[in-house]
């Protein structure tokens, strides 16, 4: 059902008409180039920063944050977890590659699925980008608490647990930390997309710069025994593992939120997102190696912040240590940062639809940005990152985004058979195979999450079904007969 079907209608259409209903992408263009009648997103953004928001938003997360929790899983062979999710990763992200070259506008994955799937199909991608953008930004910044502690800790400094870790773990009460990094980049944010990716492009220089330190010393330690036998947990363990570790790539696809902020969207997106795989990819399994190298793989067992104490072990010094837990929270700073700014830039695009309130797509005059909405997200976010622990919120993350991917690459498939002719500045390899790769690949690593994170997910998907009837249904635009120009 398209929208001129709809619009030529003299009634509502009915439930099942709506959920089918594409936008066109003529539609979304005109969006993009017109504004909403107001103030509109500033392209201000080119290839350096469209590729530090790729990498700022990914780049850490497994390594500071889920490692310690993958390593008893998948024991020496988490290095191949690693791998199996960045394939996983890197096939999507070829797909997200090819969207974004195609339909270069805000809203990532929500917006290639209602181009393609249809306005119900769409509505659960944004939904599913919801847990992926802004449960994620709450679960690295809980992270984030765990470095600062080794920070305090090496200087002699301790912090009471009642503020430094969520209810339930510890002895925490709040996880005051988590909070006030979330407000930080909320904060940066509201001043403005430019100055906030200037911060996040320095921010990501020096986290590449931390890892590639630890590498070195860690190597400097290997041993070649600690990989004996590589594969103790089974493979079972290594795939349960790369499930988990799945969640280190989730990020990548936030460049291709910026469609309406990049100066040439169509030749530098697609660029950014296939780059900035290849730099993840690479260090997360580097980093993996040298790790496991330097201590056995039994070492990483309940220890949170493992970096920084292997670094403490290696050389005796804790000024190392020091130094690399001030990187890693920088690190995990540079990822709040720019998730967040992805979530507040699907809610810009799904507010344009109807399917959220107005307040979300309200662009300011002043600084080109959704100043109300980005508040309001991150003051949630905020909440969730004090009150939440780290491990429940990071494997719902992952089932709703491997489930967002898995719509992308469809989306590929769906487009090049309904239009074969519209302009592609980057096609994905291999077509038809990799885009299905992605899906298989996808379908498998969640099929490895356990049952309570499913039943997270079927809850969250409830939820976000009752809000799709109540609100979304009522308010969206295209089912009003929206033309594609209407404000």
């Amino acid at each position: 059902m398209t929208t001129q079907n709809i619009a030529a209608g003299t009634s509502k259409p009915t439930l099942r008409q709506q959920l089918g209903a594409r936008k066109p992408i003529e539609a979304f263009m005109a969006e993009a180039g017109n504004g909403t009648g107001g103030p509109k997103l500033r392209r201000t953004l080119g290839l350096l920063h469209l590729t530090m928001i790729s990498v700022g938003a990914t780049l850490g997360t497994g390594i500071f944050v889920v490692l310690s929790s993958s390593v008893p899983m998948a024991g020496p062979a988490v290095w191949i977890s690693f791998a199996i999710a960045g394939l996983a990763a890197l096939f999507a992200a070829l797909s997200y590659a090819e969207m974004a070259g195609a339909v270069p506008v805000s809203g990532s994955s929500y917006t290639y699925t209602y181009a393609t799937m249809g306005e119900g199909l769409a509505w659960i991608c944004g939904w599913c980008l919801v847990l992926e953008y802004a449960v994620s930004v709450a679960a690295i910044a809980v992270g984030a608490g765990e470095y600062l502690n080794e920070m305090a800790r090496s200087l002699g400094i301790g912090l009471p647990a009642a503020l430094t870790n969520p209810p339930g773990t510890d002895g925490g009460v709040f996880n005051i930390p988590a909070l006030l990094i979330v407000l930080f980049a909320t904060v940066l944010l509201v001043r403005g997309t430019r100055e906030s990716t200037v911060v996040n492009t320095v921010l990501v220089f020096i986290k590449i710069a931390v890892l590639i330190f630890f590498i070195v010393i860690a190597f400097s330690a290997f041993t070649s025994g600690n990989f004996d036998p590589l594969l103790p947990m089974g493979t079972a363990g290594v795939s349960a593992a790369a499930a988990r570790l799945f969640f280190s790539y989730i990020g990548f696809d936030a460049a291709s939120t910026a469609g309406e902020e990049a100066r040439n969207p169509q030749r530098d997106l697609p660029r950014a997102i296939v780059l900035s795989m290849v730099i993840i990819t690479s260090l997360y399994i580097l980093v993996a190696i040298s790790a496991i190298g330097a201590r056995q793989w039994t070492w990483f067992e309940g220890k949170s912040a493992a970096l920084v104490q292997l670094l403490e072990e290696v050389t005796g010094q804790g000024w190392v240590a020091l130094l690399f837990a001030a990187g890693a929270v920088l690190a995990i700073v540079s990822i709040v940062i720019t998730v967040l700014y992805g979530q507040t830039r699907i809610l810009v695009a799904m507010s344009r639809d109807g399917m959220v309130p107005k307040v979300f797509g309200r662009i300011s005059p002043r600084n080109g940005a959704p100043v109300a909405g980005t508040w309001i997200t991150g003051g949630a976010v905020a909440l969730v990152a004090g009150l939440v622990p780290l491990g429940q919120l990071a494997d719902a993350t992952s089932i709703g985004t491997l489930f967002a991917f898995s719509l992308v690459s469809l989306a590929v498939i769906i487009l090049r058979r309904t239009q074969p002719e519209l302009p592609r500045t980057f096609k994905v390899p291999l077509y038809p195979l990799t885009p299905i790769l992605a899906i298989l690949f996808c379908g498998y690593l969640m099929a490895n999450l356990g049952v309570m994170t499913w039943v997270v997910f079927g809850v969250w998907m409830v939820v976000g079904a009752f809000i799709y009837l109540g609100y979304g249904r009522r308010h969206s635009k295209l089912a009003a007969g929206w033309d594609g120009l209407r404000k």
